[in-house]
């Protein structure tokens, strides 16, 4: 997955992170922990399937997510731009995200488009 922001860099100089719009060590953690370490090595299904079964084999999935959406990429990649979004500092916006499905297939979600 690839994701850029969009902002205006601090002028403040007494600030650490003066010149920058977003730490990238700090945008890192947050889309791993609202994106990659909830949904990576897990299994997505829509709620509309019949998923009770799943989730009566034990040890066959260690991690299932419901999703109200059928979880198609083009889906998921929105789904995830929303969840970022809500977590940016104020002043910084989610710009783009792409979400790989295989290593040269791709959804790409753009804010630009959202309007």
């Amino acid at each position: 997955m690839y994701a850029t922001v969009i902002g205006t860099p601090t002028q403040d100089k007494s600030d650490p992170k003066y010149g920058m719009v977003l730490d990238f060590g700090d945008f890192k953690r947050l889309v791993h922990e609202e994106i990659v370490d909830r949904f990576d090595h897990s299994v997505a299904l829509s709620d509309a399937e019949n998923y009770k079964a799943l989730k009566e084999i034990k040890g066959l999935f260690n991690r299932i997510h419901i999703l109200p959406y059928q979880p198609t990429c083009e889906n998921m990649v929105e789904d995830f731009a929303h969840r970022i979004m809500k977590k940016l500092p104020d002043g910084v916006d989610l710009h783009s995200l792409r979400l790989y499905e295989t290593a040269t297939s791709y959804a790409e979600w753009f804010a630009e488009d959202q309007k």
